[in-house]
């Protein structure tokens, strides 16, 4: 048996979905434990290249059970969408499940994220607008329809019927909106994609505990990066569930089993999609120049990531929040040309210097503290060890781990499965 947790250091849009399409060769089972379709992991192997949003990305392993555990909220549309669009690839998503303590993220969600972010105008949070703060609200007030509920026809016509009148109160009261959520519609929608759905709902704890009783391979699959985590990311502008791999288990519904590993992943500089502080930002015109090499454009939203130099403060904050035992380096081959990088070491803020990541307040006003590190010209995407490497290539990742304080195993030189160096 072996339990192992795949999750993101930073802001998100790491290369998660890279390396768990990595090691879920060694996998029997890849769980996602929270988080919903707002964020997409980008593979690139032998099939083509695939943005994933609900799906997990061992989804291309025909020997891998792939599954969407209790800590989820499931957009059931747009996961048949997804599945839909896989198979028409050639891709076999027969061994999907979904848990059936998933909870559903309703079209109706999404009407109330894109409400919120207008109401809220230029203090607005950055939302993806698909509906994930609205769905986690309604699971936490006890609103929530579980993807169980599905299969109880007259349960779910109660549950939705209190749904409804509770969302036309919001739609009317809250946001001035005449039209609000009509029943025989969602009801229609619900059985709809209900009956879509319903030979993949299932236990998934039990399955889980089944597979490690008979000494099964786990992974599990984060969304997002410890810097978006409701907890202690950049609150208010973070997601809304946990990204940790300490909520792993709980999120994936397999209870008393510690991680025999914890591989966090980051970039070799520092992106994120939405807003918030970015303290390590660089100027547009070398920040645009970047964003083409490296084709930094959200998987989901397709909208242009912010792009800084790396930044050793933050990066040691997310590896601290995992846990992490090792780590994954991503897209080192495109630093490749520059002249010069940068790291932050520490945060300026009024006569304060710290190396410590501070609350939202603080962060508004932090200023960089940068070492500078030589480039190097040399193309890296064929190197396959790590002594291959430039040396000033070298001497970057070395600082790098140095300053975040946990080793780099893997070191990225690009998307393909063979372009990625094991450090062992």
């Amino acid at each position: 048996m072996s339990v192992e947790i795949v999750c993101g250091i930073n802001w998100g849009d790491e290369g998660k979905g890279r390396m768990v399409d990595y090691l879920a060769r060694q996998a029997d089972f890849v769980i996602r434990y929270q988080g919903g379709n707002n964020a997409g992991h980008t593979v690139v192997n032998e099939h083509g290249k695939f943005a994933l949003h609900l799906i997990p990305s061992g989804v291309f392993y025909d020997h891998v059970t792939c599954v969407l555990g209790p800590g989820t909220v499931v957009n059931l549309e747009a996961l048949v969408d997804e599945i839909e669009g896989l198979e028409r690839s050639g891709i076999d998503c027969s061994r999907l499940v979904v848990s059936d303590r998933a909870t559903i993220l309703f079209p109706f969600h999404r009407d109330e994220d894109a409400w919120e972010e207008e109401r809220l105008g230029d203090r607005a949070y950055g939302s993806t607008k698909n509906g994930i703060a609205p769905a986690y609200a309604d699971r936490y007030a006890k609103k929530a329809v579980r993807v169980g509920d599905l299969l109880f026809p007259d349960y779910l016509e109660r549950r939705l019927r209190d749904l409804v009148e509770w969302k036309n109160i919001v739609a009317s009261r809250v946001y001035g909106k005449a039209e609000g959520v009509a029943f025989d519609r969602l009801l229609e929608w619900s059985r709809h994609f209900g009956e879509r759905m319903k030979d993949r709902i299932c236990d998934t704890s039990q399955l889980l505990e089944e597979a490690v009783a008979s000494d099964k391979r786990v992974l599990f699959e984060a969304q997002l990066g410890a810097l978006r985590d409701v907890h202690f990311g950049i609150y208010p502008f973070t997601t809304s569930s946990c990204c940790l791999a300490a909520f792993a288990p709980i999120g994936g519904g397999l209870f008393g089993v510690r991680p025999d590993r914890v591989l966090g992943v980051m970039k070799a500089f520092s992106t994120c999609v939405g807003e918030g502080a970015f303290v390590t930002m660089m100027d547009d015109s070398e920040a645009d120049a970047m964003r083409e090499v490296a084709e930094e454009y959200g998987a989901t939203t397709g909208r242009a990531r912010t792009i800084g130099h790396f930044d050793a403060v933050a990066s040691r904050w997310g590896v601290q929040l995992q846990e992490a035992s090792e780590l994954a380096l991503t897209k080192l081959d495109s630093l490749s040309g520059r002249p010069s990088l940068k790291i932050c070491t520490h945060y300026q803020f009024g006569d304060r210097r710290s190396d410590r990541f501070p609350l939202t307040p603080i962060l508004d006003e932090a200023r960089p503290v940068y070492e500078e590190w030589p480039g190097w010209d040399e193309d890296v995407t064929g190197c396959r060890s790590f002594d291959a490497l430039p040396e000033t290539a070298r001497a970057y990742v070395l600082r790098i781990e140095e300053l975040v304080g946990c080793r780099i195993r893997y070191v990225s030189v690009g998307p393909e499965r063979s372009q990625l160096i094991d450090r062992g």
